[in-house]
């Protein structure tokens, strides 16, 4: 007689954990027709090997799963990375034992210390509709794409960011990455998305900074060269048209998760 106890719910509930986990990494890595294609195999797999019993169909697609977990590995191998990455990652536990230990008051003004000169070069940026791309890193490593630019490794101020993206600078067409309350790098190239859902009035820019929001946890700021405006992108979506108080309020707020 089948017996159903603690341990079979704990089974079924870590399964749904996993499944739900990688549906989310599948989405945001917009994998998410393979994901779905994935287990709609293996449904079929257990159908015909498990309850329907075809031997010689169910051993044909035992050969297809065997060889298909290589397979996987190698067509998701940097979202396995970043599972695996996020799996071991500590730096929330560390912000959050920073916060007791140093109390809440000093991470405030150490955040408004290098979001104010962000916000302040973003808005003068605007009112001369000069184009900006400004990736700030949060857990999601982004060596791989500071490697791609010239790393400066210098204090975030206003007056740096604005010479950095000046019309005639060498570095004002690709992207800054902000890494620890530092400008990191500077020209660095993003990946872009090639979603359909932009909209098409948003330049090469906002595909850059949607891209990288996909591929990582980071928060993307575009200043329009066409329009001045400002937008950020995080988690694969825009927030467009964002006022001095409402890009603080943003970045105060995503920093700080």
């Amino acid at each position: 007689m089948f017996e159903f106890g603690i341990k079979d719910i704990i089974d079924i509930v870590l399964v749904a954990l996993m499944l739900y986990y990688i549906y989310r990494l599948m989405k945001e890595s917009r994998s998410l027709n393979v994901f779905i294609g994935i287990m709609v195999f293996i449904v079929v797999w257990l159908l015909v090997s498990q309850i329907l019993e075809m031997k010689l169909l169910g051993s044909i697609m035992d050969k297809l799963v065997s060889v298909g977990v290589i397979a996987l590995i190698i067509l998701f191998q940097d979202e396995i990375r970043k599972f695996f990455y996020n799996l071991g990652a500590r730096q929330r536990m560390q912000g959050l034992m920073k916060y007791f230990s140093f109390g809440g008051d000093k991470k405030d003004k150490a955040d408004k210390e290098s979001i104010m000169p962000i916000v302040m070069a973003c808005m003068s940026m605007g009112k001369r509709k000069v184009g900006a791309l400004i990736v700030i890193e949060r857990n999601d490593p982004l060596d791989d794409i500071v490697a791609t630019g010239d790393v400066i490794d210098a204090a975030i101020n206003q007056r740096l960011i604005e010479n950095i993206f000046f019309k005639n600078s060498p570095l004002h067409d690709g992207a800054m990455i902000i890494s620890d309350k530092r400008i990191r790098a500077a020209g660095c190239i993003l990946p872009v998305s090639h979603s359909v859902d932009i909209p098409k009035e948003l330049g090469l820019r906002h595909r850059a900074a949607m891209g990288i929001s996909q591929e990582s946890d980071a928060i993307a700021i575009i200043v329009s060269e066409e329009t001045g405006r400002i937008s950020v992108a995080i988690k694969g979506e825009y927030k467009l048209r964002l006022s001095a108080e409402q890009l603080e309020s943003i970045l105060t707020h995503e920093m700080n998760l």
